[in-house]
């Protein structure tokens, strides 16, 4: 993606990171490419903004942070996108990449299975962002440079639910739901979810996994403190029932679209 970032592009960067390495942040890179083909766009004289087209001109990083000293992190950014008019678009933006949510459901094995009766797996842990020592949430991981989509969900539901899968395991939501994009003006956006678009391009890309399981260990989850904690995780499990799913993580967006997901799939016999 590297070679969507021309050299001409004005890039104003803070003391203590240079150009390529903003440059090689694969955060940066998707953001930029996605960025440009939608702005490529434009040509399509069914574009809105056909006649004055838009164009980047110039990004200033205003701030980064580091994860383990040495590897970059989060990058926050402002950006100069206008056309010949010079309008401007808002253009602020935290730069954090691509990140997984789980919805795990659990079936007690004394049921048969044309049963309803299923139950859901929170975490509850310290989110200091929200100002919370216990924020209720879906199970969920950031995607690192090196991993796959299923395997950062395949590798969180191990350290944070203790549950070792098979990748192939896992049903992918998001891209089971994806709107059909055969007609009109396809951008090319990832098959997720996208919390905060207007100031951040994380985008969450949302799976589900069932396990039946006894019903005695199904009481055993809630309450059982996992995590990394050399991380600095400190997780507790909040088993709650796939009915009341969505009152219970009613102040997560993970929590919220999976049950979306997962109800307009089951209308459609797809889940």
């Amino acid at each position: 993606m590297s070679e969507s970032i021309p050299d001409s592009l004005t890039l104003n960067l803070p003391e203590g990171l240079g150009r390529d390495e903003l440059k090689s942040f694969k955060p940066f890179q998707s953001w930029i490419s996605t960025l440009n083909n939608s702005l490529s766009l434009q040509s399509q004289t069914t574009h809105p903004f056909h006649s004055d087209p838009y164009a980047l001109r110039s990004v200033t990083v205003q701030s980064f942070d580091r994860f383990g000293g040495s590897r970059l992190g989060f990058v926050k950014l402002s950006a100069t996108v206008s056309n010949s008019a010079s309008e401007a678009l808002p253009a602020a933006a935290l730069l954090r990449g691509p990140s997984v949510a789980m919805l795990v459901m659990l079936i007690p094995d004394d049921l048969p299975a044309s049963s309803d009766e299923r139950y859901a797996v929170l975490t509850v842990q310290p989110r200091v962002p929200a100002g919370s020592l216990g924020f209720v949430e879906l199970p969920a991981g950031m995607v690192d440079d090196a991993g796959s989509f299923k395997g950062a969900a395949a590798k969180e539901m191990e350290e944070e639910l203790g549950i070792t899968i098979q990748e192939d395991e896992l049903v992918c939501l998001s891209e089971l739901a994806a709107p059909s994009e055969t007609e009109g003006i396809n951008e090319g956006l990832p098959q997720a979810m996208y919390p905060s678009a207007g100031g951040c391009d994380e985008h969450i890309t949302i799976y589900s996994y069932e396990r039946r399981i006894p019903r005695d260990q199904l009481r055993e989850w809630s309450g059982r403190l996992t995590g990394l904690r050399d991380h600095g995780e400190k997780i507790t499990l909040k088993v709650v029932p796939m009915k009341d799913l969505w009152r219970e993580g009613a102040r997560d967006a993970k929590a919220l679209a999976a049950v979306a997901l997962w109800e307009g799939l089951r209308r459609e016999g797809k889940v």
